[in-house]
C-alpha cells in the first residue's frame, strides 16, 4: 500500500497539469471540466499528503479546492 501511495503523487501531478490546460480554454464547458479535474487532483494530493504527513500541502489543497468550487460556479451559464 505504501508503494501505491508513494506513486499517487505522479497521477496527481498529471491531473493537475491537465486541469490547468483545460481551464485555459475559451469554452465554458471545458473550463468547468478543468475545475472538476482540479478538484480530483486536490483529492489525490490530500490522500498523498496524509500518507506523507505533509500538513501544509493538505491545507493548500483544501484552500485550492474551495477556489475550484468557486470557479465552477463562476463559469456556469446563466439561466
Amino acid at each position: 500500500m505504501d508503494e501505491f501511495l508513494d506513486f499517487l503523487q505522479w497521477p496527481a501531478m498529471a491531473v493537475s497539469l491537465y486541469a490547468a490546460f483545460m481551464i485555459g480554454s475559451k469554452n465554458a464547458k471545458k473550463r468547468i471540466f478543468g475545475f472538476w479535474m482540479f478538484i480530483l487532483s486536490n483529492l489525490l494530493w490530500i490522500v498523498w499528503g496524509v500518507h506523507d504527513e505533509a500538513w501544509a500541502l493538505i491545507s493548500l489543497q483544501v484552500a485550492l479546492m474551495a477556489m475550484n468550487i468557486r470557479g465552477i460556479f463562476k463559469n456556469e451559464s446563466p439561466g
